[in-house]
């Protein structure tokens, strides 16, 4: 598999992979240590997994699984988001964090949450306004995170 990926390439995922596991470790602890003081209300998206499995399964997963789920996938397919944006969007990065953020909350709160039979962005609430500063948050740190990176991997491969 090695010599399927250029080394530039294995560095934009290495790249990635990191943006998105530091920006979801700060998404977690905003969501169990910030936003209880700031809105007394801890975000649990693993709620919001084990609510579309269920519907669209049936099965009930354990909190612990859903919330692996969900980290993995803050992990990975934000940090993914976040770089897809930075290739659509090639501006400022606060802008590409910000940008990636919103769209992060809108389907989280907009789409996943009516799915599952909640109102639309959860009636603006204090959940929602919360969510959308850890989805923001989250995602503009991956952005300055991935605009270290990458320059550095395009550098490391032309000199090596």
């Amino acid at each position: 598999m090695s010599d399927l990926l250029s080394s530039r390439q294995k560095r934009i995922i290495l790249s990635i992979a990191l943006a998105g596991l530091v920006g979801e470790i700060a998404f977690e602890f905003y969501a169990w240590v910030i936003s209880p003081a700031l809105f007394g209300v801890t975000l649990q998206p693993s709620n919001l997994v084990i609510a579309i499995t269920a519907k669209l399964t049936g099965a009930q997963l354990p909190h612990v699984l859903a919330f692996a789920i969900h980290f993995t996938i803050g992990s990975l397919g934000f940090g993914v988001v976040v770089y897809l944006m930075r290739l659509l969007m090639p501006t400022k990065v606060w802008v590409v964090g910000v940008a990636s953020g919103v769209l992060l909350w809108f389907v989280a709160q907009g789409v996943l949450a009516p799915f599952i039979g909640r109102s639309f962005m959860m009636g603006f609430g204090t959940y929602t306004q919360s969510s959308f500063i850890g989805h923001v948050g989250m995602t503009v740190i991956a952005a300055h995170l991935l605009a270290v990176f990458l320059p550095r991997a395009a550098r490391q491969t032309s000199a090596g």
